[in-house]
């Protein structure tokens, strides 16, 4: 073997062992204590309903789930504690409906028996007079907005008319 044959043998082992090493010595140091939490998933209000559901959520495989927010936190509820909102929603918005429900309409609710959502009913009595009552306020608002919007939208093309005949 001549010498520079051996020399660059030599050099060739010295960057293994120093890469090598520094290698080893980084997958040593490095830890990840990070808690990875997924995304909330995307929500769509129902209209006319309190109501705001994921369309791409799984199935709930027949346990009902019950939070303040989306965020939770998220408490399993007996048939009779689910909202009756959610109960009155059509078919058509339950990602994979059970097969006993093939003959409902798509646009209906589902049959519920006559157990479900009675509890959360008694506790909430006033539900629906409130829902209609803030549904109207919502529009009132968004009418005056509107009008608001419109208005300035007007003053704005005034003062542009204005400012071209100059």
């Amino acid at each position: 073997m001549d010498a520079m044959h051996r020399r660059t043998m030599v050099l060739g082992f010295a960057a293994i062992a120093l890469l090598g090493g520094a290698a080893a010595g980084q997958a040593q140091v490095s830890v990840n204590i990070g808690i990875n939490l997924p995304a909330p998933p995307s929500l769509v209000i129902i209209p006319s309903t309190p109501v705001a559901y994921a369309p791409a959520a799984p199935a709930n495989n027949d346990v009902w789930y019950l939070g303040p927010t989306h965020h939770g936190p998220w408490a399993v509820v007996a048939p009779a504690f689910v909202p009756v909102p959610i109960l009155r929603l059509p078919v058509r918005y339950y990602r994979v409906p059970p097969p006993h429900w093939k003959h409902v309409r798509r646009d209906a609710p589902p049959p519920w028996g006559p157990g479900w959502g009675h509890e959360w009913e008694k506790a909430n009595k006033e539900y629906e007079k409130e829902w209609k009552k803030a549904e109207k306020e919502e529009e009132k608002e968004w009418k005056r907005a509107q009008k608001e919007e419109e208005k300035e939208w007007k003053e704005e093309r005034k003062a542009m008319k204005k400012a071209g005949k100059k």
